[in-house]
């Protein structure tokens, strides 16, 4: 029996380092050297401070900002730590009136009628830091409004950041919020 056992806990051991220490350790040393930006965490700075993340979305509620989708990740929303949709299904009584109250805000804020679904519904994980190009100019007068600016020019904006298709075919154009929101700040400050 003894024969069986210390091959079995030297195995053990030996492949707990391995797999447990030296490879991570040289994953993420790959990782740092070759993709240094996303291995970090793809961390976005404003004026020497890092403001959020690339990947992951942030609530911006003022009538000067571009909003986000949704989240249902954490209590609040928005919670790195709890990434999760809210299953909730099409006919749940919940999800319903939290779409016809967003809505209604929507309407409100934004004076349009016809709201683009994006803006109403979380994505999968609470946490998308995109939305569609139609929900980005959809927003483009109350943003203008709120910050003096022309509608021309937060149009431009809209347009430069939004980002084409990943590899010319999957997925579809999106824009970034923060990137967005960080650029409306850095046009304030000129």
């Amino acid at each position: 029996m003894s024969s069986e056992f210390r091959p079995a806990v030297l195995m053990t051991l030996i492949l707990t380092v391995v797999t447990g220490l030296i490879y991570p350790m040289v994953v993420t040393g790959l990782a740092n050297l070759v993709f240094p930006y996303q291995a970090g965490g793809s961390l976005l700075a404003h004026d020497g401070t890092v403001v959020g993340s690339d990947l992951i979305a942030q609530n911006f509620t003022g009538a000067g900002y571009f909003h986000p989708r949704p989240s249902a990740a954490g209590d609040k929303g928005y919670d790195p730590m709890s990434s999760g949709g809210s299953n909730l299904g099409p006919i749940d009584r919940r999800l319903i009136e939290r779409v016809k109250n967003t809505a209604a805000q929507l309407r409100e804020q934004d004076g349009h009628s016809r709201i683009p679904v994006d803006l109403v519904t979380a994505s999968g994980s609470g946490l998308d830091p995109h939305i569609t190009p139609a929900a980005a100019e959809f927003q483009v007068a109350r943003v203008a409004r709120a910050r003096g600016l022309a509608e021309d020019q937060v149009q431009a904006l809209v347009r430069r950041y939004t980002e084409p298709r990943q590899y010319g075919i999957l997925g579809e154009p999106r824009v970034n919020v923060l990137r967005l929101d960080l650029a409306l700040d850095a046009l304030a400050h000129r």
